[in-house]
């Protein structure tokens, strides 16, 4: 029997720059091993083949996703045995906690030919810079995308019936929990729902809740109170005990797009573009934040504000993924100098190190 694969971002490219979850998700292993090296270097593939063994072994694993590369990760986590490999190079560099002891970090630039990417050193030089200076071109763009973002729920919070949406943040806390509680300390794990990235938004919704019996998609307009009301739900689950999975916005990490109960069988996610999703099972439910909190007619009473704003929302998204795709397409042309210089057997001499030794802290449990 295989063992299951959950997907999800720890860091993404945000109206607020780079934004890293990367110390919660790795919070609470007892081993990390530190990937160190330059792009191409063959770090996600080696985390990869790693992840895959440990799942053809019948064990469950995460990967953590790259928001930077659409087919690269930049971690995988065995949960069960608090083992993770992550990389820790720029943007999410990773300090060590204990080294020695928790952490060890990898050096993959041990496989490559430094005389070979000596004579390329100015164009190495200059394609780091375009790359750095596309992504922040990239935030500043997102930032504003945020900005037109706001003008939209302002409109939304101006005709909101603030009373109703916390009569029916209550209503969902008491379904979900009643009057239990789980007699020991919650653990509360905060991950990104999905993130920017050069090929658009991605998420990982369904996977994420392909075990979940009950689903509830939330849906509404931008200031409906959604990210508010999952914030509320959060607090109430780790106040009673329960484990939270908490799911933020990949474009303002500041709001949350998602929580899982996974203890209750539960989850509640924000269910409009650009993660709009419809109920599909027969357990699914949909939570109108629209129908019951918002003043009747707002749509067409503002129809003209909110096709103003909107338009410069989504231009900006669509400028600002134009950037992560441009820097993606630069960063290639960097990988080609690194893969030239590397002799990959010593690659897999490492991952072999690597496997080994997590092969023994199994054995050892």
């Amino acid at each position: 029997m295989t063992g299951k694969i959950i997907n999800y971002y720890a860091g993404g490219n945000t109206a607020k720059g780079f934004y890293s979850l990367y110390d919660n998700a790795l919070q609470d292993l007892e081993r990390i091993f530190i990937l160190k090296g330059g792009p191409g270097t063959g770090k996600s593939s080696l985390m990869k083949t790693v992840g895959e063994e440990m799942v053809n072994k019948g064990l469950d694993i995460e990967f953590l996703h790259c928001s930077s590369d659409n087919n690269s990760i930049d971690g995988v986590i065995i949960p069960q045995y608090k083992i993770g490999i992550v990389d820790g190079t720029a943007p999410h560099v990773i300090e060590p906690k204990a080294p020695g002891i928790i952490d060890e970090y990898v050096n993959l630039s041990v496989a490559w030919d430094r005389t070979k990417l000596l004579p390329y050193k100015n164009e190495i030089f200059e394609l780091n810079k375009a790359i750095f200076e596309k992504f922040q071109t990239a935030y500043h763009t997102f930032a504003a995308a945020l900005k037109a973002h706001d003008d939209i729920e302002e409109i939304y919070i101006n005709n909101m019936d603030f009373d109703e949406a916390n009569k029916l943040t209550e209503e969902l806390i008491q379904q979900f929990y009643g009057e239990k509680t789980k007699e020991k300390i919650s653990t509360v794990k905060h991950r990104f729902l999905g993130a920017a990235t050069p090929k658009g938004a991605v998420d990982f919704i369904q996977n994420l809740t392909e075990d979940i019996e009950k689903r509830y998609f939330i849906k509404g307009r931008a200031g409906s109170g959604k990210s508010t009301m999952l914030k509320k739900i959060a607090a109430a689950g780790e106040e009673k005990g329960y484990d939270v999975e908490v799911y933020h916005c990949g474009f303002d990490p500041h709001s949350l797009d998602m929580v899982i109960l996974r203890e209750l069988g539960v989850a509640i996610f924000d269910s409009t573009a650009p993660h709009e999703y419809f109920p599909n099972r027969e357990t699914d439910e949909i939570v109108d934040m629209y129908q019951r909190c918002i003043a009747q007619g707002t749509d067409e009473k503002f129809a003209d504000d909110i096709a103003r704003t909107t338009k410069p929302y989504k231009d900006k998204m669509k400028e600002g993924v134009s950037y992560l795709a441009e820097a993606k397409e630069l960063r290639d042309q960097l990988e080609a100098y690194y893969i030239e210089a590397m002799d990959f057997s010593k690659v897999d001499q490492l991952k072999q190190e690597i496997l080994q030794e997590i092969e023994e802290i199994i054995a050892a449990k």
